[in-house]
């Protein structure tokens, strides 16, 4: 089965079990970008079907195509909170996570 097949299932199983909130560790990790697309499909509609979701990731395409708050940790200490796009202009979220600006 391919590897994006694989992480839509993990979804729908977790799924399975009607939770409130579905935790997300890195989903996209390993996927193509038509694949990550697809799951991006599948996640954005959980909200819709009163199922909060909590994501972990470092594909930022990812995160702010599906999130509307970001909370960026550096070593377990937050460093900056709110919207996508305020976040990743973060001088602090730059140093940290990406080097310096871009």
């Amino acid at each position: 089965m391919p590897f994006g097949n694989l992480r839509r299932l993990g979804v729908a199983v977790a799924l399975a079990a009607n939770p409130v909130l579905l935790l997300l560790d890195e989903p996209a990790a390993g996927l193509s970008d038509n694949e990550a697309n697809t799951l991006t499909e599948l996640i954005i509609k959980l909200p819709q079907m009163g199922i909060g979701v909590c994501l972990i990731d470092h594909h930022m395409t990812f995160m702010t195509a599906l999130c509307t708050r970001l909370v960026v940790l550096d070593f377990g200490t937050k460093i900056a909170d709110g919207a996508p796009a305020g976040v990743l202009k973060d001088p602090k979220v730059t140093e940290v996570y990406l080097g310096g600006e871009l």
